[in-house]
């Protein structure tokens, strides 16, 4: 590891992820190192090594985590071209698979593998491999499963993901001219299965295993199939969602209000479960 350039452990950078202040995670592996591969970092982008000086400059400079498969020269190279750009760059240690065996220290290499990063799967039909935006269609008038899923791709699949909302019988003609994935709707790619809604489809879908999610996971399941029993937060995110849509009238504008309303969830179901709040009402008045 060039210890001139900046870095970020595995461990450093996963409280970070799913994060709307999230470091962009830039792909710099090589075409055919990222073709046989069939997984991402959460979010990721792809960008092919000889294209990262175009990349940085066609958007504003902004903070990312470089990684390859062994955080090697390739994204070594890769971030001091970023940080010539006045890009906040950094590389990450090991790579996407935690360093390579005689190459890297052993104690190194544990040290990056102790907790390894989650991933997600690419998936081409869904249209995320991280080279392209992908694109989503669904029915108009959200409330909580249509949130929730941008939500979680947004901040876990795809970045660049863009949303269409339209009536819903005319859901399957605009993916098609669209080219965009279907969601939570009858007969789509990404919906309700049983008991299970579309934000429980996207987590299967992508294997996406990444703590505090299945919590949230909970809450939108129940909120969304009027279960109320199922985690004691479904009634709050129920009531939240329908002021929300009383809001906005436009469906882009409510899922911009819902994006920080399931961060926040999100932060709870993370690592703000055990903090509690009280008020002791009957307290005796001081004389």
């Amino acid at each position: 590891m060039d210890t001139a350039l900046p870095c970020i452990s595995p461990s450093a950078l996963a409280p970070l992820l799913g994060r709307a202040d999230t470091p962009l995670l830039l792909d710099v592996r090589r075409p055919e190192k990222f073709a046989a591969s069939d997984r991402l970092l959460p979010g990721a982008v792809h960008c092919p090594p000889e294209e990262v000086a175009a990349f940085a400059r066609a958007q504003p400079p902004r903070s990312a985590v470089v990684y390859c498969t062994y955080g090697h020269e390739v994204s070594h190279d890769a971030t001091r071209v970023l940080l010539a750009a006045s890009w906040d760059a950094r590389v990450l240690a090991g790579g996407i698979e935690g360093g390579e065996p005689g190459v890297d220290r052993l104690e190194d290499i544990a040290h990056w593998r102790e907790q390894p990063l989650p991933g997600i799967r690419k998936r081409a039909e869904l249209g995320v491999t991280g080279e392209r935006p992908s694109r989503w269609v669904t029915r108009a008038r959200p409330k909580i499963d249509r949130i929730a899923c941008p939500w979680l791709i947004r901040r876990f699949i795809d970045p660049r993901a863009q949303f269409f909302y339209v009536p819903a019988g005319e859901v399957f003609t605009e993916a098609e001219r669209l080219q965009a994935v279907p969601f939570d709707i009858d007969g789509a790619p990404i919906s309700h299965e049983w008991e299970r809604c579309s934000f429980d489809a996207l987590l299967r879908a992508f294997e996406l295993q990444v703590p505090g999610l299945d919590a949230l996971a909970a809450i939108v399941r129940g909120a969304d199939t009027s279960r109320m029993d199922v985690a004691p937060a479904c009634a709050g995110l129920l009531a939240i969602s329908q002021g929300l849509s009383r809001l906005h009238a436009d469906d882009h504008a409510m899922l911009l209000a819902g994006l920080p309303v399931y961060d926040a969830l999100f932060a709870w179901c993370r690592d703000g479960q055990g903090e509690t709040h009280s008020w002791k009402v009957h307290a005796e008045a001081a004389p």
